[in-house]
């Protein structure tokens, strides 16, 4: 639970929102009170984020909640015209399990489309190696998030496919053409312009800006995302405590935002490094504030009726995949 230290941190500064990671992870009544717990530090229904991908990046994990399978598993699915009613049902699922302990806010689904020879970090969390496949499947597990009341983060923008180091511990450099991140890498983000939230790519693609990676690139930012992809949704930063980048947290921080980003994630809960961002951190205002709200507005329902019982095989199909 949180500590007096933290309740105090969380009031003073009043962060957009609180992201949750296995560490904070126990069981429903314990998650839910954490999220409350939350919230009520700031005085509002702030946004609950929580990577709940399946596979392998799956914070709420078994015996309390079902496993979920990797995306790569919707893609091989022998049946083309299942695929994607697979994969919308299941993010369906986790909606109501996160919806339930009070999270609202899921970074997911995966969009980046992997290449031979790349590092492993996305691996089979990329649904194909087809860039319009990753824009089906992608699409079909962010409706079904909203149908159940939860945001989806399309990431890694504009692609993490090609990189060959994990971005988590060094920084990963792409050499392809701008051409070939056009056909391939950018694609599904196209696709999926109209998504009300995103992640960056600590990746630097050097056709576009060799000087550093597209989180603080405002290249990047101007000619890719904004531009080329025409992405007008709220976006966010990965982890600024990943070794991709370097610098101080405040440094960091500030040369996400003069880049483009609306909003810096920092994860690992090292209260030393949260102040340092939370110190340059900006209020929401303009783009940014009206990029928020209407983002938050996509999930301003109820959720979509979900009749376990009617689709009962479907779930199992999807389950002892996991299994």
């Amino acid at each position: 639970m949180l500590s007096n230290e933290e309740r105090a941190f969380f009031a003073r500064t009043q962060p957009w929102g609180f992201i949750l990671f296995k560490r904070n992870i126990e069981d429903r009544r314990q998650v839910l009170e954490l999220t409350q717990g939350l919230r009520a530090a700031v005085g509002r229904h702030a946004a609950i984020l929580i990577d709940q991908e399946g596979g392998r990046v799956q914070r709420m994990r078994a015996p309390h909640w079902p496993a979920y399978p990797p995306a790569r598993w919707f893609g091989q699915v022998n049946n083309p015209a299942q695929r994607a009613a697979l994969a919308r049902l299941s993010a369906r699922l986790m909606a109501h399990d996160l919806r339930e302990v009070g999270i609202d806010v899921d970074c997911a689904p995966v969009l980046d489309v992997p290449v031979a020879g790349a590092h492993d970090v996305i691996g089979d969390r990329a649904f194909s190696f087809q860039p319009d496949e990753v824009a089906r499947l992608g699409r079909a597990v962010a409706e079904g998030l909203i149908a159940g009341g939860v945001l989806p983060v399309i990431k890694h923008m504009p692609g993490h496919g090609r990189a060959g180091a994990d971005s988590h511990h060094n920084l990963p450099h792409v050499a392809a053409s701008r051409a070939a991140l056009r056909a391939q890498d950018f694609m599904p983000f196209r696709h999926l312009a109209d998504m009300p939230m995103a992640m960056t790519a600590h990746v630097v693609f050097e056709a576009i800006d060799a000087a550093g990676p597209a989180t603080t690139s405002r290249k990047v930012f101007r000619r890719i995302i904004r531009g080329e992809i025409g992405y007008d949704g709220l976006v966010m930063t990965d982890d600024l405590s990943m070794k991709a980048l370097s610098g101080s947290f405040a440094d960091r921080a500030l040369a996400a935002y003069a880049a483009g980003c609306d909003i810096v994630l920092h994860c690992n809960g090292v209260m030393d490094e949260m102040a340092a961002v939370a110190e340059v951190a900006r209020p929401l205002a303009g783009a940014a504030r009206r990029r928020a709200r209407a983002a938050l507005g996509r999930i301003a329902h109820l959720p979509e009726p979900l009749d376990r019982a009617m689709l009962a095989d479907d779930i199992s199909r999807i389950l002892a995949a996991a299994a």
